[in-house]
């Protein structure tokens, strides 16, 4: 699955996520979903979350 969907992402989550940061060499950062920022149901970037560490980011992947 991809993050570009709000609606395959759920608090609680394993993700892997691009820093703001990070963006222009693509390092991701993986964590555990504590909230949903993005309001929209999609979004080509992917949907904006905050992990339960405090890091704020775009959902690239979805950890099975």
């Amino acid at each position: 699955m991809n993050g570009t969907n709000r609606s395959n992402i759920k608090k609680g989550l394993l993700v892997s996520i691009v820093l703001k940061q990070d963006q222009r060499s693509g390092v991701l950062t993986e964590g555990i979903v504590k909230d949903i920022l993005t309001n929209s149901h999609n979004h080509p970037h992917g949907i904006k979350v905050r992990l339960e560490d405090g890091s704020v980011g775009r959902v690239k992947v979805i950890s099975d």
